[in-house]
């Protein structure tokens, strides 16, 4: 297989989540890991969803749309995820829509798929744009992909870029992994606190926006000193991988496979693996006392055959991390 990340086009293994009213940033700043204010200036936000106990139930990328703030996220999750949020909204004026079947997100690769769709370009590093009711902003930090959303019926007539449309989630999952972008699916969900997913490392927590579901734990995480677990890229030999596949390397190592995808004859993936020698804080993170034990970062049973794994870089330091 072709290892150039090439083909653009439509991902409808993701779905759309969207907060409109006149309560919409002030919900989604109780409940989400970044300062969603900034949306106001138009930067698109990543940010986690957690639990009350601080584990993540979602990552979200979030665009400022002019018919409100919309969440991409898998598809599988966005139904229980605005059930869940749902229960939260009390008063507040917010309006929650599942947009997966009226909207489509499509990922585009370098500008020339913006520009073979008469589409805007944005024009500065993790900035959005829109142009009658088409959305696009940056992934991440200006690495040359795009998110497009839209109304399925005008993007249906878009033209995909570069190669077969079946080939388009395989590029973009394993651009996501060489960006160090985590994701949660249904088998991932509960599992991690954001920071295990590297979220500090990558402008997806805000630690002075104040108090959001998961927050304290989130918050404890961070000032006790360096977690247990981390995310790390990871290259695996071609087999039947899964996401939420407890893993275990050759330097004793364990850990969860988070996403994968294939790479020429070999597999590509990101994993949140222990960190040899690094002090387990997950029971005072938790508070300790009665179900600190089931809320604990204890790694995955270490049992098994040792995978033939190699760590590969990312895009940032690990040694940033606290």
């Amino acid at each position: 297989m072709n290892d150039q990340l090439y083909a653009s086009g439509p991902l409808p293994h993701l779905g759309l989540l969207r907060f409109a009213g006149a309560d919409a940033v002030g919900f989604l700043q109780g409940q989400l890991s970044n300062d969603t204010r900034r949306l106001s200036s138009g930067s698109p936000l990543l940010a986690a969803y957690s639990s009350p106990q601080g584990r993540v139930l979602a990552v979200m990328h979030v665009l400022p749309h002019s018919s409100g703030i919309i969440a991409i996220m898998p598809r599988e999750l966005v139904a229980p995820t605005l059930d869940r949020l749902r229960k939260f909204i009390l008063r507040a004026k917010v309006q929650l829509t599942d947009l997966s079947d009226q909207f489509s997100v499509w990922g585009h690769h370098g500008v020339e798929g913006l520009a073979a769709n008469d589409l805007p370009v944005p024009t500065t590093a993790n900035s959005y744009t829109e142009q009658n009711g088409i959305g696009v902003a940056r992934v991440g930090h200006g690495d040359g992909r795009f998110w497009v959303i839209g109304e399925a019926e005008r993007l249906a007539g878009s033209r995909p870029i570069g190669g077969p449309t079946t080939l388009v989630e395989r590029d973009w999952r394993l651009a996501d992994i060489r960006d160090g972008l985590p994701q949660i699916y249904a088998s991932t969900q509960e599992l991690f606190v954001a920071q295990m997913l590297n979220l500090d490392l990558i402008d997806g927590i805000s630690f002075t926006k104040g108090c959001f579901t998961g927050q304290e734990i989130i918050a404890r995480t961070q000032h006790l000193g360096r977690i247990k677990r981390r995310m790390f890229r990871l290259r695996l030999p071609a087999g039947g991988w899964t996401i939420g596949q407890a893993v275990k390397l050759s330097d004793g190592r364990a850990g969860r496979l988070i996403e994968l995808a294939p790479s020429q004859d070999t597999v590509e993936a990101l994993a949140v693996l222990t960190l040899a020698g690094a002090p387990d804080l997950a029971s005072a993170a938790d508070g300790g006392g009665p179900g600190a034990a089931a809320n604990s970062d204890s790694e995955p049973e270490a049992s098994g055959d040792i995978v033939a794994a190699s760590v590969l870089p990312l895009p940032y330091s690990l040694a940033q991390a606290k």
